[in-house]
């Protein structure tokens, strides 16, 4: 092979997206559109609706939408590796259940109490991770027995009534500011403290580029030594552990434990982390993104509240957005394809001005007709 023939190999094996100047690296993602958008409807609706920036709707913004924010971390880890938690809701409200007999109905301290809600989630969890990682099940299959499995027992335990009376201090704890006076609420600190834990696990460790490798071809990902039942398992079981917090959350923070509590919501939470830039495919996505998905999503939420729209009218702009989100990167996959398909066609014609007939003498001048040792 000549040298020049080696030097165009080379240039051709060059990966084209680094091609590209780091800023439009950048700029041209999915989590950089959701980021710009979500900074757009803010300052519409800053501009636009009265009372949109005032203390006490951003407050109440962070309040509402707490839960989903703290269940769209695990739940990005889960949709990275190809799978699906639709149980989170119905963990949520046996949580609770859990949280509200054991204080009221066992007379046990709420601390312990607490504790107990949070065993629950993990088990829950952890029942959907062995049933997925061990016995092979297909995830969306299980999560959707085990989302009626636990929202009847949470119903069963419960029953039609509604257990309240919990400790001041502890509801009292899910509505206090950061500051006193302050737009932001307590909760938004083990948010951030989770939300900085999940970016370290998913971006900046090896079970990260594991969940990324499952997520993107699980064969490939076993030949390269990552553990996939076990990867599979944590995963779930983490997203247990936070919609188990979460649970208790809004159970403190409504002052009332319901079997029928947290209803549909994880379809909300679903919805922000595609929007945020994961591929439900599996394999793609970030942090970030999805943290930008799930503002964007409380914020029309709010704004829309505040200037009168209705619910109904509100989920089909976000349910538009998720479409959008879904299909746009296969769409721009699909066209960007084509444009290097043609490229490729005009560079590959031979050129008879160049390009020799079959050569009878090898560069070292052998004249022999097989390859030399060299080539």
């Amino acid at each position: 092979m000549s040298t020049s023939t080696l030097d165009r190999a080379v240039d051709e094996r060059t990966y084209a997206s680094y091609g590209r100047p780091l800023l439009w690296r950048v700029v041209a993602t999915r989590e950089f559109a959701v980021i710009a958008l979500l900074v757009a409807v803010f300052m519409y609706s800053r501009v636009n609706i009265e009372n949109f920036d005032g203390p006490l709707t951003v407050y109440f913004l962070f309040l509402q939408s707490a839960p989903i924010m703290l269940i769209a971390l695990p739940m990005t880890l889960v949709i990275i590796t190809g799978e699906i938690d639709l149980s989170v809701a119905s963990n949520m409200a046996l949580t609770g259940a859990v949280l509200g007999t054991a204080y009221s109905t066992w007379d046990l301290p709420i601390g312990v109490a607490l504790l107990l809600g949070l065993a629950t989630g993990v088990l829950c969890g952890l029942l959907n991770g062995v049933l997925v990682a061990y016995v092979g099940l297909p995830s969306i299959a299980v999560t959707i027995g085990t989302l009626a499995l636990y929202r009847g027992l949470a119903e069963g335990v419960l029953g039609t009534e509604a257990i309240g009376d919990y400790p001041d201090r502890w509801t009292d704890l899910t509505k206090e500011r950061i500051v006193d006076g302050s737009s932001y609420p307590m909760v938004l600190i083990p948010f951030v403290v989770l939300a900085i834990a999940f970016g370290l696990l998913l971006h900046f460790s090896s079970f990260g580029r594991g969940v990324y490798e499952i997520g993107l071809n699980d064969e490939a990902a076993r030949f390269t030594g990552v553990d996939i039942v076990r990867t599979k398992l944590v995963v779930f079981v983490l997203s247990g552990a936070v919609a188990g917090f979460a649970g208790l959350y809004q159970t403190l923070y409504a002052g009332v434990a319901r079997g029928d509590s947290s209803q549909n919501l994880e379809l909300q939470v679903i919805a922000a982390v595609l929007l945020g830039g994961v591929s439900i495919f599996g394999g793609r996505g970030s942090l970030l993104g999805v943290v930008a998905g799930v503002l964007l999503i409380a914020v029309i939420n709010s704004a829309m509240r505040l200037d009168g729209v209705r619910s109904e009218v509100t989920d089909i702009i976000i349910g538009s957005l998720l479409v959008v989100s879904v299909v746009a990167p296969m769409l721009l996959t699909w066209v960007s394809g084509l444009v290097p398909g043609r490229a490729r066609r005009k560079t590959d014609q031979p050129s008879t001005a160049t390009t020799p007939t079959t050569p009878s003498i090898d560069e070292t001048g052998s004249g022999s007709d097989g390859p030399s040792l060299g080539s």
